[in-house]
């Protein structure tokens, strides 16, 4: 049995990134602004806090301007609006990001639809996922279009292809059944969730299993096609006696599917570093107005 290709995340988004970072110098030797990309806080949950974090830091790192506007956790939703009213009006914005979850008082999809779709680099805006599902120039979710962008440089084939993706979320398994059945990927595609009969079965059909379900270990060997390339979505801490008190897995279980599969993401250090670098992505692209002219 073949040892899989691991699909090295670190290594495409740092590659990606000193694309921008070239870029980027490009412009500012020709005397113009760098893009600049703002994140929108709202509380103090750890984990938003810590991908705020390593957004500001990776932006800075390819040469553009980092803000962060942080709210407390008791903010309106009326003064949340007018804040998304000045960054849609700040033409030194290029684009921002809503950090979600949000408070239950503020409406997500009320928040979601302020944002001025032109600045929408999270690609959550109606109006994107409308451009994207219709193949017009959108600015795609980061983490589907990280996806699309480790099958490309791995140089996977998808072409007449089975894939499976395992979730149904708005902001990963439906953007990336688009994504993974359009032009250019030409995948037919089945989308499977919690009501899906035969699950098994049909994720061992799939030449390409994305798994997207949030559930830690989920996907096991036993539901994997050999020779298939698995992407694995999930992130999890799992508790331990380790020194550190946890280890983080995926929605796959590595271990034992592994040794089925052609090509694999590890977690981390698969699809986590694209996330990031796809957001960075579509803010050049809104910097240099590629995608609404």
């Amino acid at each position: 049995m073949k040892k899989p290709i691991l699909i090295d995340g670190k290594l495409i988004a740092q590659t990606i990134k000193n694309e921008i970072k070239a870029e980027v110098s490009k412009l500012l030797d020709s005397g113009k602004r760098p893009p600049h990309l703002v994140a929108v806080l709202v509380g103090n949950d750890g984990a938003s806090l810590s991908y705020v974090k390593s957004k500001e830091k990776q932006s800075k790192e390819v040469g553009f301007t980092s803000s962060l506007y942080k709210f407390p956790e008791n903010i309106t939703e009326k003064e949340f609006l007018e804040t998304l009213d000045f960054l849609n009006n700040d033409s030194e914005v290029d684009g921002y990001i809503v950090q979600l979850p949000l408070p239950k008082h503020i409406d997500t999809k009320k928040v979601i639809a302020h944002v001025d779709p032109q600045k929408d680099v999270d690609g959550f805006h109606p109006a994107n996922a409308g451009r994207m599902l219709l193949s017009m120039p959108s600015y795609l979710p980061a983490t589907p279009y990280g996806i699309v962008t480790l099958i490309e440089r791995n140089g996977i084939e998808t072409s007449g292809k089975n894939c499976v993706v395992l979730g149904r979320s708005d902001i990963v398994g439906t953007p990336m059944a688009v994504l993974m059945s359009r032009k250019g990927m030409d995948c037919t595609v089945t989308l499977c969730h919690s009501k899906t009969q035969n699950l098994k079965e049909i994720c061992k059909q799939a030449d390409i299993l994305i798994a997207a379900i949030g559930k830690p270990h989920f996907v096991t060997e036993d539901m994997v096609k050999e020779g298939a390339t698995v992407i694995d979505v999930g992130i999890h801490r799992i508790e331990d006696n380790s020194e550190k008190g946890y280890y983080v897995t995926g929605d796959v279980d590595y271990e034992k599917v592994a040794p089925h599969c052609s090509y694999i993401t590890p977690v981390p250090g698969g699809v986590g570093p694209m996330t990031i670098v796809s957001l960075l992505s579509n803010t050049l692209k809104a910097y240099k107005k590629e995608v609404y002219k």
